[in-house]
């Protein structure tokens, strides 16, 4: 069997095998944390529907470690629509993957728990909100896809200024 040599900077062959070892993560669960649907005007809306309405979707990503190799991450998700007559509807859920990841470099573990993992789990929170919007009376609200990558860039952005004045 062969020895390892020695690079340049003294690291063995072996150790670098190790730096470029895939990440070994798997979804061990999926689940809804949280799901709240009012319809505050139903009265109002059957006697006459009002103006097209607007609506405002809000989006927030958060992980947690669980325990030992178990991690959380979770899609915060509010829809309102509203038109001249008032609220037509708000829905607000939590959906949550929990997955085990058993080999990630430290400074990937984050940008893994706040893009990869909700972008496994995105598919079924828009499922369940197309559903929810349907049997709530209204055509369902099928949501594009969501770049959890440019919303993990903003959020790094807004923080670096707080951390330069701190």
């Amino acid at each position: 069997m062969a020895e390892p040599t020695n690079g340049k900077n003294g690291a063995t062959d072996a150790v670098k095998a190790d730096a470029s070892t895939p990440i070994q993560a798997k979804i061990v669960s999926q689940y809804l944390k949280d799901l709240s649907f009012e319809n505050p005007n139903v009265r109002k809306l059957i006697t006459g529907g009002g103006e097209t309405p607007n609506l405002k979707v809000e989006v927030n990503v958060n992980a947690q470690r669980i325990e030992g190799e178990l991690y959380e991450s979770a899609i915060e998700f509010k829809a309102t629509a509203a038109n001249n007559i008032g609220t037509i509807y708000v829905l607000e859920a939590v959906y949550a993957g929990l997955f085990k990841i058993e080999t990630i470099p430290e400074q990937a573990l984050q940008p893994f728990l706040l893009i990869s993992g909700p972008s496994m789990i995105f598919p079924f929170l828009r499922r369940l909100v197309a559903d929810v919007t349907r049997e709530g009376g209204f055509p369902p609200l099928l949501l594009d896809p969501i770049d959890f990558a440019g919303l993990f860039m903003r959020r790094q952005q807004e923080r670096a200024p707080a951390k330069a004045n701190a």
